[in-house]
């Protein structure tokens, strides 16, 4: 004999045996689901499913994620953490976020302490952190001339410790609501992105570097990157941080294993190049091919934060304004300003350079290590070049114009002016006046 079912305006409960355990039985996303109630007591079961139904009428992983924390504890008791303690319980939780560089490490514990300083509450308790709080935060951080990529970003780590600290709520995370990320099309108007060098430019560029009247510090290693960079394609921390064992100056080739995805690459190595190469070897004392500024480069703080990027950075920049190109510019809604040229434009240069030649971008892609829209910029689409001689087509028509009985009128004056008329000229000149 069936046992009796108690249908609700969501689900349905039900005990799969006399005496047993009831269950809540639901749909989400076409799918059925069911969780035991942990109770015997018809009663008891139908107000716990009850509990259950707002949450599970929502579709979004979020609040089913929260239904199925939900339906496990069945009213387990929240613990309580006040946001003064709150770091230190994430950063020891074995889901807190591992990113693969103490610089973004110390971003999410400085994103965190400045939604804490905002709130000015240390005592109060992370389940106490509602929606109209974060957003509130939200709006905020609209006001403070960062990026959008910025604002989203700072929003996702806040949303990771929260999920981290789920324990101590009994809600929904409140970074959760897509009304709190900005949208890319607020930054529309602001079109400005990294440069590519010109051929003009990188010559300029090379000739400062051979110049003894401008000066950087470690110039002549310098002169070396920037050959690798415009020759290979390669990122700066890449050929910053080059090593001998992966130069082989008879065969002519170079193997990268780039830092920022892991992906190892072999490039030929150009006769230009090469030379430079040949020279580096005259200082040759370490494992590095430029070995005082990748010293430089891996410079840390006292935290192991990487300091001695950005002093090379800087020393390449010092570079690019010798031949009179602005590295950045200021743009509306930036407290920062927008670079334009960097050492990252000699990459670009690279992938343009390669698209003029007609190289293959299969070949660009296995030189410079990933199909981005690096590539994607400089590369022709499928139909680009049908549309940008439909482009010209229209382009010339609308510049040029004529209506066909301005055609007709201007023939007719032509054979006019004409002092011998053959019989086919008169015959044409019947049909355009009839």
């Amino acid at each position: 004999m069936a046992l009796k079912s108690i249908k609700l305006e969501t689900g349905t409960v039900y005990q799969k045996q006399s005496g047993g355990n009831y269950y809540f039985r639901y749909q989400i996303n076409g799918r059925r689901k069911a969780v035991s109630l942990k109770t015997k007591k018809q009663k008891e079961a139908i107000s716990k499913a009850k509990k259950l139904m707002d949450v599970v009428k929502a579709d979004s992983t979020e609040v089913i994620a929260a239904h199925v924390k939900v339906a496990k504890g069945l009213g387990a008791r929240t613990r309580s953490l006040e946001l003064a303690l709150a770091w230190s319980e994430y950063e020891k939780h074995p889901d807190r976020a591992t990113p693969s560089t103490v610089s973004e490490q110390n971003a999410y514990k400085g994103t965190f302490k400045d939604f804490v300083d905002f709130i000015d509450q240390p005592d109060l308790l992370i389940k106490d952190i509602t929606p109209e709080i974060v957003s509130t935060y939200a709006d905020h951080m609209r006001t403070l001339e960062i990026a959008v990529d910025t604002h989203n970003r700072k929003l996702r780590r806040l949303k990771k410790v929260f999920d981290v600290l789920s324990d101590y709520r009994d809600a929904l995370n409140p970074f959760t609501a897509k009304s709190l990320r900005r949208k890319e099309r607020e930054e529309q108007e602001v079109m400005v992105r990294r440069i590519a060098f010109t051929r003009e430019e990188e010559l300029r560029l090379l000739k400062v570097l051979d110049d003894s009247r401008y000066a950087v510090m470690n110039k002549p290693e310098i002169r070396v990157i920037y050959h690798i960079a415009m020759f290979t394609g390669q990122r700066m921390k890449d050929c910053v941080l080059l090593r001998w064992d992966n130069v082989n100056l008879r065969q002519k080739k170079i193997w990268v294993k780039q830092f920022k995805t892991g992906k190892s690459v072999v490039i030929p190595i150009s006769d230009k190049l090469l030379n430079v190469l040949h020279e580096a070897q005259k200082w040759k004392k370490d494992q590095y091919v430029c070995p005082n500024v990748a010293l430089r480069y891996n410079k840390t703080d006292k935290n192991g934060k990487n300091t001695g990027n950005n002093l090379v950075n800087i020393d390449v920049l010092r570079v690019i304004k010798w031949i009179g190109l602005e590295p950045s510019v200021k743009v509306p809604g930036r407290k920062k300003k927008v670079t334009v040229y960097g050492f990252h434009s000699l990459r670009h240069s690279f992938v343009s350079h390669c698209s003029e030649a007609g190289v293959p971008k299969a070949v660009v892609v296995s030189i410079i290590g990933s199909n981005s829209e690096i590539i994607d910029k400089y590369y022709t689409h499928i139909g680009e070049a049908a549309q940008k001689k439909a482009i010209a087509i229209i382009s010339n028509q609308i510049a040029d114009e004529v209506t066909d009985r301005e055609r007709i009128e201007k023939t007719l004056a032509y054979i006019d002016q004409l002092e011998a008329k053959i019989d086919v000229v008169i015959k044409i000149e019947e049909l355009l006046r009839s």
